[in-house]
């Protein structure tokens, strides 16, 4: 899923994306023209300058909304009247001629009349008050110097929880834990989200998530309560109350997306800036969410157990401080025949197997990866591999750092090799089991 970073999505506008871009990328080439090449980029040709005014009527522009089209189309005018303006002293210039191809496939794409008003070049952008990215994106008025002064660019957390269960939380701690029953992964003044967990193996303390209630608190004009429910084998595209989405006539504050039937869908709440992922994968649930720092810290002493803000308790960790680590000693002081009685009962996955297994979808051997091959070893269960595909590029769709994707067990000091570590874990819940 390709997801815009800053923290909203409008529907339709991956439509204007290629266009768009593409001309941006006729913007900065032609500055790079007018800085290098002057035998083609004319003291007199001004394509530049129309390109960024373009730029700048149409960057605030949300497709979701009503009058979008009309507003697009004076803006392509009055791009089309800046460059007839400039084409004598732009002849023979690739990036005006460009330009121009670009202008006639936007106005054909958007069924734009050539004849009609044409946009100001000097607009007052709108502050949106339920659109987060709105509210704190609000840029100077282009071409004046003056205007509401800018914010600065908000940061995003990511949480994710996935498999038997991995939670990587708002500190990218990836941690691995037993946490049975309903526990709090956020709760602050603007979000809750809930998840029950139950035992995947009898006797074991690995768990997996089969229900997630999530609820979005009321925001002044924007939203009134809005609670998501999903269980196994329910993942709803609609809220509680039958809505899919929330807000006035105009503008949508939050709203669901299915992306498959019963499997994959998301929720963006535009008024925080919170984007979640849930799906289902064999018998259990994965979650993925985005949301701005400000509001993730926002919270009392009364709501300090929050899974993905401080972590797993020490006493429901399986893991050591994120590796999947266990002393050897349980291992060491089981007989034979019951190491053996171990070994049949991990049922078609070896260590070996395992690993093949989780190749096949996850090319690069870090935390999701080794949580993959765990998770086999646990269960049995071939689902927890897609499991864990799918929260590697949940994550990577959703978590603003890119440098911080990727964590790998091994890149602590003085670590056991992690195969060997894994085998004691798995090794020791079943001993457990048998004993």
């Amino acid at each position: 899923m390709g997801m815009g970073r800053a923290g909203s999505y409008y529907p339709g506008a991956e439509r204007l994306i290629s266009p768009v871009l593409h001309l941006l990328v006729l913007c900065t080439l032609s500055s790079l023209t007018h800085r290098g090449e002057s035998q083609v980029q004319t003291p007199q040709c001004r394509i530049q300058k129309c390109t960024t005014d373009f730029v700048s009527l149409t960057s605030h522009l949300n497709p979701s909304l009503d009058g979008f089209g009309t507003e697009f189309c004076k803006a392509l005018r009055a791009y089309s009247a800046c460059t007839q303006r400039t084409s004598k002293s732009c002849r023979g210039n690739l990036v005006f001629h460009s330009a121009m191809l670009g202008i006639s496939d936007l106005m054909s794409q958007r069924n734009c009349s050539k004849d009609g008003p044409t946009s100001s070049t000097h607009p007052v952008i709108p502050i949106e008050p339920c659109n987060y990215h709105s509210r704190h994106h609000q840029a100077i008025r282009p071409g004046t110097g003056t205007g509401a002064p800018e914010h600065p660019r908000p940061t995003y957390l990511f949480c994710g929880l996935f498999g038997d269960p991995h939670l990587r939380t708002f500190k990218d701690h990836f941690q691995t834990c037993k946490v049975e029953g309903a526990w709090p992964l956020i709760d602050n003044n603007y979000l809750s989200v809930q998840v029950t967990n139950v035992p995947v193996v009898y006797g074991s303390s690995a768990t997996a998530t089969n229900k997630i209630t999530i609820i979005f608190k009321p925001y002044q004009e924007c939203t009134d309560q809005k609670v998501y429910q999903a269980v196994t084998d329910d993942l709803p595209a609609a809220f509680v109350d039958g809505t899919i989405s929330g807000g006035d006539s105009e503008t949508r504050s939050i709203w669901i997306l299915e992306k498959s039937p019963g499997r994959h869908v998301e929720i963006h709440a535009a008024y925080i800036g919170v984007t979640i992922i849930i799906r289902q994968q064999g018998r259990y649930l994965t979650l993925a969410v985005r949301m701005p720092e400000e509001l993730a810290m926002a919270f009392d002493e009364t709501q300090d157990l929050q899974l993905c803000m401080n972590g797993c308790p020490t006493s429901e960790r399986i893991d050591q401080e994120g590796h999947l680590q266990l002393p050897m000693l349980g291992l060491q002081q089981a007989s034979f025949q019951q190491q053996a009685r171990v070994e049949a009962q991990r049922g078609v996955f070896t260590l070996e197997s395992a690993s093949r297994k989780c190749r096949e979808q996850l090319e690069v051997k870090d935390i999701y990866f080794h949580s993959c091959v765990f998770d086999l070893l646990t269960t049995g269960d071939a689902n927890f591999t897609t499991a864990a595909y799918n929260a590697l590029k949940d994550m990577e769709t959703l978590h603003p750092k890119r440098e911080h994707w990727h964590i790998f067990p091994n890149s602590a000091p003085g670590l056991r090799p992690f195969s060997l570590l894994l085998n004691a874990l798995l090794t020791g819940f079943l001993i457990t089991v048998l004993l």
